[in-house]
């Protein structure tokens, strides 16, 4: 297999039109820190919304829904499909409320909710730890795939691969700022979309595939379809369906997935016009990551396990592929590599799209934490915007050689994802309760960070005994609340200037914050006696619900299933009609 004129001119169209996009948006972009970083905050939710899932559609995305449905079969993707729990509580609980902050980094957001000294460690020791170590790391995992899918697809060597695919990248990263990003991720997103869905029906339809019926009667496959885990099976349904549903979603801080919102989500929630836009753009990005984005992926998944079904046969095929790196997610790479002249640019591109989103999107976002809440806030705090602008962009580069050099150092997608979730295990309650529990403090996240942190260094470098990747998580989620709740407990609650200033601001459901608002007069002041979260918490399941229904609904049409898609779909149609006629009663400023 080789790329062929009419490939590399489909590749070429596409590098150009990217670096267009972030020249044409350059001058107004560099006009100030708050263009470079949020664009002047009056975004519409559409363009946030399909940011957002071009984000999180990077090209190490599909990898690991190939090594997913190879070992655990469709079922497995509940190890992040759980995370649309995460998601809609995002959307009807939190977007509002980071909305009406103003911060310009969630990391902002630190010294309105705390006071003092440690308020001001948090801030600038989480912009280096999740703006430099944990944005490398994660820039690092997609920078694999690159690396796998260059090798496979195009024969090139790792450095040629992050060479090629980064140039672009970090170029209208640089010159375009947020604003580039947004527009380029809608481009990229459309041609993403696009080459997945084209790539799936070609290799379906392939001689050795024998189209989709015959796909779906070969005895793996069938084995693999079923959407939920083998109930028989507690070693199959506790790791996969159980503890993301029960643990997982709610304790885990995970980038796109971040429990109360944060990141990059924070991020274009903040950009937002308004709150009906922040909540907006939340929904949309929701529904498409969830129900509209996975089929294509598993299909061609299903395939694989017909044309590989081991790694074997993927070094079979590919003999010049370095051996330390196939694994099962390399099947993906493998199953492109047999589209034709055309369709295998268009695909080619699209997965360069995915990762160009992606790394755009954590660069534009690790430089806004290392320049605005460090650099800006204790290094240089009378810095120029322009000097400001200046040094964001050379941070843009650093960060990219940094998340480089660490891809060479993975193996597998799935290695990577693992290790992200422990690195964050117990954290994520801490980041649900801190708007709505007056008690938590800076040391709280100080506390409950060191703590997860600790133990996910151990299980990855120390220990050698037998428990498994969920075992381990759910020891992790442990030890960390304990000692956060822990520390909160023995130490003060932040001051009432403190927590005054942020109540008025952003005006979160009183719960949990009672006997504070009684001490202090508030409620009978300013009549603040609410709590609307009973609604919010209902629109969360309703949407849930509804992102559910059409995921699964879509996956029972392919696979033939009428009744089970129509109930499917009839419960996701359900769930929209309630959710459009609560939409009014969220209160909104």
């Amino acid at each position: 297999m080789a790329l062929q004129g009419l490939d590399w001119g489909i590749i070429g169209a596409y590098f150009i039109i990217s670096l267009l996009i972030g020249l044409l948006v350059a001058r107004k972009s560099g006009s100030s820190v708050a263009e470079f970083f949020l664009s002047g905050r009056n975004m519409p939710w559409w363009l946030l919304g399909i940011s957002m899932v071009a984000t999180t559609f990077s090209a190490d995305t599909p990898n690991l829904v190939t090594d997913i449905v190879r070992n655990n079969g469709v079922g497995g993707n509940w190890v992040w499909w759980a995370f649309l729990l995460t998601g809609m509580m995002t959307v009807f609980v939190y977007a509002k409320l980071w909305r009406r902050t103003g911060v310009l980094t969630d990391l902002e957001f630190y010294e309105l909710r705390y006071g003092g000294r440690p308020a001001s460690f948090l801030r600038g020791f989480r912009a280096i730890y999740l703006g430099l170590f944990f944005n490398v790391m994660i820039m690092a995992t997609v920078c694999l795939a690159a690396i796998k899918i260059g090798n496979v697809l195009l024969g090139l060597a790792p450095w040629q691969s992050l060479l090629i695919s980064s140039v672009i990248t970090v170029a209208y990263t640089m010159v375009g700022g947020f604003k580039g990003v947004l527009f380029t991720d809608l481009f990229q997103f459309i041609l993403a979309m696009t080459g997945m869905v084209a790539a799936a029906i070609f290799l379906v339809n392939r001689p050795n595939i024998g189209g989709l019926s015959n796909l779906l009667a070969q005895p793996k496959v069938q084995n693999a379809m079923s959407v939920f885990p083998d109930w028989s099976n507690p070693s199959s349904w506790v790791p996969i369906f159980l503890i993301p549903l029960a643990v997982q979603w709610w304790s885990s801080w995970y980038p796109g997935a971040e429990p109360g919102g944060g990141g990059y989500i924070a991020q274009r929630m903040l950009a937002a016009k308004n709150e009906r836009h922040a909540m907006g753009a939340t929904l949309l990005f929701n529904v498409a990551h969830y129900a509209l984005r996975p089929w294509p992926w598993i299909i061609i998944a299903l395939c694989s396990m017909i044309v590989f079904p081991t790694t074997a046969d993927i070094a079979l095929q590919f003999p010049n592929v370095d051996p330390s790196i196939i694994k099962d997610d390399l099947a993906f790479p493998a199953m492109i590599s047999f589209l034709p002249t055309g369709l295998l640019g268009l695909v080619v591109a699209a997965l360069i799209a995915a990762f160009m989103s992606t790394i755009s999107t954590h660069l534009n976002w690790g430089s806004s934490y290392i320049i605005n809440d460090f650099y800006g806030r204790f290094i240089n705090p009378a810095a120029s915007e322009k000097k400001m602008i200046n040094i964001a962009r050379f941070t843009t580069l650093g960060l990219m050689i940094l998340a480089s050099l660490v891809a060479t150092q993975l193996k597998s997608a799935l290695q990577s994802f693992n290790i992200l979730l422990q690195i964050g295990a117990g954290t994520g309650l801490i980041f649900i309760l801190r708007w709505f529990w007056y008690r938590i403090n800076a040391w709280s996240e100080i506390g409950g960070m060191a703590i997860s942190f600790l133990v996910a260094v151990y299980f990855e470098i120390f220990y050698k005994g037998g428990m498994v990747a969920y075992e381990k998580l759910i020891v992790g989620v442990l030890i960390t609340t304990i000692g956060w709740v822990t520390i909160t407990l023995l130490t003060k609650p932040e001051s009432d200037v403190v927590l005054k200033k942020f109540y008025l601001q952003v005006r979160p459901h009183n719960v949990g914050w009672r006997s504070w608002l009684r001490k202090t007069g508030l409620i009978e002041n300013n009549n603040d006696d609410r709590s609307g979260v009973g609604l919010e918490i209902g629109a969360m399941l309703i949407g849930c619900l509804m992102i559910y229904g059409y995921l699964f609904g879509i996956g029972y049409w392919i696979y033939g299933e009428g009744i089970h898609a129509l109930i499917s779909f009839g419960i996701g149609l359900i769930s929209s009609f309630l959710l459009w006629r609560m939409w009014p009663k969220l209160s909104f400023s």
